[in-house]
């Protein structure tokens, strides 16, 4: 059924489809005990959205594209989850590198064409997963175009973690 979504939206005009794998790291995974899918999830979104793009540009001659999506986890390594003790923190850089490299592992080697690391409401969430993307294609031999996407969470013109526009691209 997966495939006949992304198949409908290809039809009806879309270039782009994403793997719906938002959330899809060990990290996340966690919480619902699953988080030794996180590579097979990965890998089965990104060959059924790949699968799905195949047939429709079999059939129209058009080309259509899978973007791997890279949410930012449950988990923010930038801000402690317990007000009590604003040095703690729930993960670490190098746990969110691993989990991301897995994910990305997944997604490349499922067929997806761009990697889209999205809704980045924390940079250096976003920096372990732009660390893990260069170092899984250097491990892979390949190379993928690569989307970012921020969350500005007011008129503010600030992520939640409290970064300028500006301030997230100069640290990314």
């Amino acid at each position: 059924i997966i495939e006949a979504i992304h198949v409908a939206y290809l039809e009806a005009g879309a270039d782009f489809i994403e793997t719906n794998t938002f959330n899809s790291t060990s990290i996340s995974l966690a919480d619902y005990g699953l988080e030794t899918l996180a590579y097979e999830l990965n890998y089965e979104a990104a060959r059924i959205a790949k699968n799905a793009a195949d047939q429709v540009q079999t059939a129209t001659g058009r080309r259509t594209y899978v973007a791997g999506a890279i949410g930012p986890t449950n988990q923010t390594a930038s801000l402690s989850p317990d007000v009590n003790r604003p040095g703690y923190r729930a993960v670490s850089f190098d746990d969110l590198a691993e989990a991301y490299c897995e994910q990305v592992k997944g997604l490349i080697e499922g067929g997806s064409d761009v990697l889209l690391v999205e809704t980045i409401f924390d940079t250096l969430n976003a920096k372990a997963a732009l660390f893990a993307i260069e170092q899984t294609m250097e491990e892979l031999g390949v190379t993928l175009p690569l989307l970012i996407s921020v969350t500005i969470t007011d008129a503010s013109g600030r992520t939640l973690s409290g970064q300028t526009t500006e301030a997230f691209w100069t640290s990314i």
